[in-house]
């Protein structure tokens, strides 16, 4: 399967849009570690409605005029991981979770380190809202965005967190 992508440019940083026939597969960060997400092989595409739409929607969400998206998801990965990216997609607009609560959610309450290595590898950032999972404290942890990037993303939802 071939994987089209383009670039883009947002608030926090060049993303990546990647899709296949099926769907939106990933969208990934600038400086994203390139072992993260295995999508091969890659085509530079040019026009691609899905692309378009992942593209306009971003933006919509930038601009701070859309809380949800409205796009055909392809995940990649175990049925756990696929069970917890799931679950993230339950996560409300402006609101966040715990590992924990995922664990929780998705039946597996003594998993909270699974949970948090599946959220890590989640590849459709942003649409998939990763950036939602805080630390049990409600702290801010490990994104592959950056936390900066997480923190822009969570204060444009409406949360705000101290300075570290």
């Amino acid at each position: 399967m071939n994987y089209t992508y383009r670039t883009m440019a947002s608030p926090v940083g060049e993303l990546t849009l990647l899709a296949s026939e099926r769907g939106l597969a990933a969208v990934l960060w600038e400086d994203d570690d390139p072992g993260r997400v295995r999508l091969e092989p890659r085509v530079k595409g040019g026009h691609h409605p899905l692309l378009d739409a992942a593209g306009r929607q971003l933006c919509e969400y930038f601009a701070g005029q859309r809380q949800a998206f409205d796009l055909p998801l392809d995940f990649k990965g175990t049925d756990f991981q696929k069970r917890v990216w799931a679950a993230l997609l339950t996560i409300p607009y402006g609101e966040t979770r715990s590992y924990a609560d995922i664990a929780r959610q998705i039946g597996k309450p003594s998993a909270c380190r699974a949970v948090g290595a599946a959220n890590g590898r989640n590849p459709i950032s942003i649409v998939a809202p990763c950036h939602r999972v805080v630390g049990a404290n409600g702290a801010l942890t490990g994104f592959a965005g950056g936390l900066n990037a997480k923190r822009y993303l969570l204060e444009l939802e409406g949360r705000s967190f101290a300075a570290d």
